[in-house]
């Protein structure tokens, strides 16, 4: 019988695809979307705390499992996103001792796998790290209800921010700013696009930012310009938009 899991996502774009990426690994493991999260056998709360409604949202969803996991011992419950943070949360981790798994945001979900695979989580990130290396392909496997069917998908390539802006959370739970590699995104456009997407969204805190933690604003370092340079060459995209 195939294993099901099922997404609750709250926040910004950025959340969205942080929660795909997650996806793509539990397709990796065979696992399929279900819209019935009382039915699934993995639930993934993504979660945000730029307001404080959104942040309470998420805690009375967090109560509302708590019955869930009593009656369905076996299912498998992980939140991630901007309530647990870069920094880890204890006092969370304390309140809702039900959660099998807590991820910081922007992850690829390693804690997760690990988890249902029983595998040591440093060693499956050192597997996966050295085959990226290798390889350069981000391979993205959409959840089978939208191959073919998604037009649109949003594609992060800055996470994190290094702003200190005295009025915002997002440093403190996302971590400083953090570019990813031009062939690793590239890849991943692709490999969507081969699954029918026409568009993609660049995304990131400040999105303009892309590369400079990376040398962009050297003569020799990427940045955003390139980066569309790059992704606009790719064979069956018709639309990049971005977003900070």
């Amino acid at each position: 019988m195939t294993k099901t899991y099922n997404f609750w996502i709250t926040g910004c774009q950025m959340n969205y695809a942080d929660a795909r990426r997650v996806a793509t690994e539990l397709e990796k493991l065979g696992y399929r979307a279900t819209s019935q999260m009382e039915e699934a056998d993995v639930v993934v709360l993504q979660t945000c705390t730029v307001r404080q409604q959104s942040e309470d949202k998420a805690y009375g969803k967090l109560q509302n499992l708590v019955h869930l996991k009593a009656d369905r011992p076996d299912m498998t419950i992980a939140v991630m996103g901007c309530v647990v943070g870069v920094r880890g949360n204890e006092s969370l981790q304390k309140r809702f001792p039900f959660v099998d798994v807590f991820m910081e945001p922007s992850t690829d979900g390693l804690p997760l796998v690990a988890h249902l695979t029983q595998e040591d989580v440093l060693g499956y990130e050192t597997a996966v790290t050295a085959q990226r290396h290798a390889f350069q392909d981000e391979e993205v496997i959409l959840p089978s209800h939208q191959r073919g069917k998604l037009i649109s998908a949003p594609v992060a390539i800055v996470y994190g921010c290094s702003h200190a802006c005295a009025f915002c959370i997002i440093p403190q739970k996302r971590g400083i700013e953090r570019s990813r590699p031009v062939g690793e995104i590239a890849a991943e456009v692709r490999s969507l696009v081969a699954q029918g997407v026409k568009e993609v969204v660049l995304l990131g805190q400040i999105v303009d930012r892309y590369g400079y933690d990376m040398g962009g604003d050297a003569a020799d370092g990427p940045d955003l310009a390139d980066l569309l340079r790059v992704i606009n060459d790719i064979e069956g995209l018709a639309r990049i938009r971005f977003l900070t």
